[in-house]
C-alpha cells in the first residue's frame, strides 16, 4: 500500500516521536502557567498555603517548648527533708546521719574514721568533719550527745587525782598563809596553772591534763597531741605538732620532746597494714615498699627508696628515725 523503503520508515518514526515529545513539553509549560495564574488571581489559596506553613512552624515550636517543659520536670528534684534528732556520731547509723542533712560522702568519712579506731570525744571533734560548714555545725550542735564511754579516760578518772592534788596544794597554801600571817607576812602563795615564759614541758609522756598547762593548749589540742604521739610512735621534734591542723605555733616555745626513744617499724618484715598505720606512709607507699622487697630483697637503708617517685628526700628524712632494718 505504501511504497517506502525501510530507511524511510525509520526516519518517519523518529519524526513522529519528536513531535509527540514536543507536544508533551508544551502541555507541561501551559499547565505551569495556568497554576501560577490561579495562585496570583486567588490570594486566599496563597494565604492558606502560607498559613499552613506557619501552623507547621508554630506546631514545631510548641512541641519544642513542651519537650523543654518535660525536660525541666524530669530533672527537677524535691528538696531533701532534714530530720534533726539527737545523735551520737560514734554510734549513729547511716540513715540517721543522712536524715540530718549530711552528704553521703561525709557519712562514708565518718564510717572510715570510726573503723580506723577514731572516736568523737566532744562536739568540737565532730566539727572537724571534712566539708562541714559553720552553719551546718551550729544547726547540729544542740543535737550532738557524746556518750561518756567515748570520752578520754584521763579526763574522767584523771580529774579526781588532779582535783585531789589541787586540794592538797590549796591546803598547803592555806597553812603557809596562816603561818605567814602569824609572822606578820600577808603575802599569799599562788601556783599558776599555765606555764610562764621561759618554762617548758616535755610532751613525750605527758597526759592530756598536764598538756593543758601549755599556753594555747586546751582539751582539744591536748587530745590531738596524745593521739598524734601514739600514731607516730613518739615525737622527734616539737615542730611535728604543726602537722596537726590548726595547731597554735605560739605554743612551741613551751614544748620540748625530751627523749628521742620512739617506736620503730622493721621495714623488712612489717606487713602492708602495719606500714600503712604510720602517718607518714600512705597506701601507695606501703605497696611500693612491699614490691621493692619482693624484687630487690632486703632493704639496708631507707635511702634506697629515693628512686621511687613517692619517696622524696624530705619524706625519707622524716621517716628515718621511725625505721629499723
Amino acid at each position: 500500500m505504501f511504497d517506502h523503503s525501510p530507511t524511510e520508515l525509520i526516519n518517519i518514526a523518529r519524526q513522529d516521536r519528536g513531535i509527540i515529545i514536543g507536544l508533551l513539553v508544551v502541555a507541561l509549560a501551559v499547565a505551569v502557567i495556568i497554576y501560577e495564574d490561579n495562585i496570583h488571581d486567588n490570594p486566599k489559596a496563597k494565604d492558606t498555603e502560607l498559613d499552613g506553613g506557619r501552623q507547621a512552624m508554630a506546631s514545631g515550636e510548641n512541641s519544642r517548648h513542651r519537650n523543654a517543659d518535660k525536660g525541666t520536670q524530669y530533672y527537677a528534684t524535691e528538696a531533701k527533708k532534714v530530720t534533726l534528732v539527737t545523735f551520737d556520731p560514734n554510734t549513729a547509723d547511716s540513715t540517721t546521719l543522712l536524715n540530718l542533712g549530711l552528704q553521703p560522702w561525709q557519712v562514708r568519712s565518718i564510717y572510715r574514721y570510726r573503723a580506723a579506731g577514731g572516736a568523737y570525744t566532744c562536739p568540737e571533734d565532730f566539727a572537724r568533719l571534712y566539708g562541714l560548714t559553720v552553719k551546718k555545725y551550729k544547726e547540729l550542735l544542740p543535737y550532738i550527745k557524746i556518750s561518756p564511754e567515748y570520752k578520754e579516760a584521763g579526763d574522767i578518772y584523771g580529774k579526781k587525782r588532779y582535783t585531789d592534788n589541787k586540794n592538797a596544794t590549796a591546803d598547803r597554801q592555806h597553812t603557809a598563809l596562816n603561818s605567814d600571817t602569824a609572822h606578820g607576812n600577808q603575802q599569799q602563795l599562788t601556783y599558776p596553772q599555765k606555764l610562764k615564759p621561759g618554762q617548758t614541758m616535755d610532751i613525750s609522756r605527758a597526759d592530756t591534763i598536764t598538756l593543758r598547762r601549755i599556753p594555747g593548749i586546751g582539751a582539744f589540742f591536748a587530745r590531738q597531741i596524745v593521739r598524734r604521739r601514739e600514731q607516730l610512735g613518739g615525737f622527734i621534734s616539737a615542730e611535728q605538732l604543726l602537722e596537726i591542723e590548726g595547731f597554735p605555733e605560739s605554743a612551741l616555745q613551751y614544748i620540748t620532746t625530751g627523749s628521742t626513744d620512739v617506736r620503730q617499724i622493721n621495714i623488712n618484715s612489717a606487713t602492708s597494714e602495719k606500714l600503712r598505720a604510720h602517718p607518714y606512709i600512705s597506701y601507695t607507699m606501703a605497696k611500693q615498699i612491699i614490691d621493692y622487697r619482693r624484687i630487690h630483697g632486703r632493704i639496708n637503708d631507707i635511702s634506697e627508696l629515693r628512686l621511687l617517685n613517692t619517696f622524696p628526700q624530705q619524706l625519707i628524712d622524716k621517716l628515718r628515725p621511725y625505721i629499723t632494718y
